[in-house]
């Protein structure tokens, strides 16, 4: 097959950039996170509110670093690409590989199984129930790969869309919640009784920082973009901007209508703040934009997971290689689709919305805090290479980005060690993989 036939359209904007952010990131975590933050401060809103601040500036002070990686390296497959091209190719497959076989599928699986809890909770079934939430979001995948399959154009129209949808559930719950709402205490007490402050922050945090993780998945689009070097640094920045300021204003808002003690108790925040301000009815109608917004969440994983999964399969070091690095003749990665649902639909199983997002944050930000290093390295390696555009304040945005990812790293690994365990054993599993490919094709140099 000639290479060209593999090669990815670029047909792509800054405005699907854009919208792929606020997409995947406003997705499912505003609506059902505050339940995560507020029940590891025991109901007390002081230390959520900084868990959500604090997570807001990690992923802007993460997007201003990366966004230097971004217009340097404008190739598909986003961070995979960039610690491949600076670390070598040991270090870009072990990347790969956490994206396809835990962060990107167990993300896409968290999303769909809330959409799968909301979407069952509006047609009736009771409370928890596992096998309608679980065939609802294996559906909801199985349904968006195959529109993904129809063309990146429809996948970001589909994404440009959910982010208009989405707004209005958003606008709505702020403005009524603000003329309503009681008006609860959104910052004392700081922490519930009887609780260690550093464990209870670092749970609220990584449950934060789920709510705005996937920003990094935009980089995977660079290829299929028309100017990647100039749109992709302004859609991340911008992007996590907006993204910060709704998420503070949205919480306050809970707060003004439901206290923590309350939200706390809650898998459905969101939609039970919409019951106390509009009544069953009203509350319902606005779950059904709540389901638009995770809807779009669940595409922008779709769309990025399967670029992320070409890039690893374009390596020839996995099984199916061949196969996941083909392109259709819509120009996308079809078959790296199909194995996105395939794989994040055995995760649906787990029916475990928290544990799938604590396991795919933990991992990820191991390699974040890498490509933020990256950023000083091709500093002093490479200091007179093209840059379209320079993280501000340097070095200490990048070693802000550093020291915030490797507390997330490190009070993981103290706090829910059984978790971190689990998700190093993914990662090493990778290592014999990629040691037979690399094997495999020295034979075959010298042969």
């Amino acid at each position: 097959m000639p290479e060209k036939q593999n090669e990815l359209k670029k047909t792509l904007g800054f405005t699907v950039a854009f919208s792929t952010i606020i997409g995947i990131v406003v997705g499912s975590g505003i609506f059902f996170k505050p339940y995560a933050v507020f029940n590891a401060t025991g109901g007390a809103p002081g230390l959520g509110m900084l868990a959500w601040l604090l997570a807001g500036l990690l992923s802007i002070a993460g997007a201003l670093t990366a966004s230097e990686i971004a217009g340097m390296i404008p190739k598909t497959g986003g961070m995979v690409t960039y610690l491949h091209d600076i670390f070598g190719k040991k270090v870009g497959f072990l990347a790969g590989w956490v994206e396809s076989t835990l962060y990107q599928t167990g993300s896409t699986a968290a999303a769909a199984v809330v959409f799968g809890v909301q979407a069952a909770s509006l047609l009736g079934f009771e409370p928890g129930a596992y096998w309608p939430k679980v065939l609802i979001a294996i559906g909801i995948i199985g349904f968006l790969a195959f529109l993904n399959n129809l063309g990146a154009k429809t996948s970001g129209w589909i994404q440009t869309v959910a982010v208009v949808c989405k707004l209005i559930p958003l606008i709505t719950i702020v403005i009524v919640s603000f003329v309503k709402g009681t008006g609860n205490d959104v910052l004392t007490p700081l922490l519930g009784p009887d609780l260690n402050p550093a464990k209870a922050f670092s749970l609220a945090l990584l449950a934060a920082l789920f709510a705005f993780d996937g920003w990094m998945g935009v980089g995977m689009i660079a290829g299929e973009m028309k100017n990647p070097g100039r749109d992709l640094p302004r859609a991340l920045i911008l992007g996590m901007g907006t993204v910060s300021l709704i998420y503070i204003v949205m919480n306050v808002a809970y707060l003004w209508v439901m206290p923590a003690s309350e939200l706390m108790l809650t898998e459905t925040p969101a939609a039970d703040v919409s019951r106390v301000l509009f009544g069953e009815r009203g509350g319902q109608f606005v779950s059904i934009g709540i389901l638009v917004s995770v809807f779009g969440g669940v595409n922008g994983y779709v769309f990025t997971a399967a670029r992320s999964t070409f890039t690893l399969a374009q390596s020839n070091r996995i099984p199916l290689s061949k196969t996941l690095q083909k392109v259709n003749k819509n120009g996308v990665p079809a078959n790296a689709t199909w194995y996105i649902f395939i794989v994040s639909s055995l995760f649906c199983l787990t029916g475990k919305y928290d544990l799938l997002t604590d396991l795919s944050t933990f991992m990820i930000w191991n390699f974040y805090v890498l490509t933020f290093y990256g950023v000083i390295k091709l500093r002093r390696e490479q200091p007179d290479a093209y840059r379209p555009y320079k993280v501000p304040l340097y070095p200490f945005i990048p070693i802000i980005a550093m020291l915030g990812g490797s507390y997330v790293v490190i009070s993981t690994i103290i706090s829910q060690f059984p978790k971190a365990v689990v998700g190093f054993g993914i990662m090493l599993v990778g290592l014999p993989i990629y040691a037979y490919y690399e094997n495999k094709e020295k034979k075959q140099t010298i042969d």
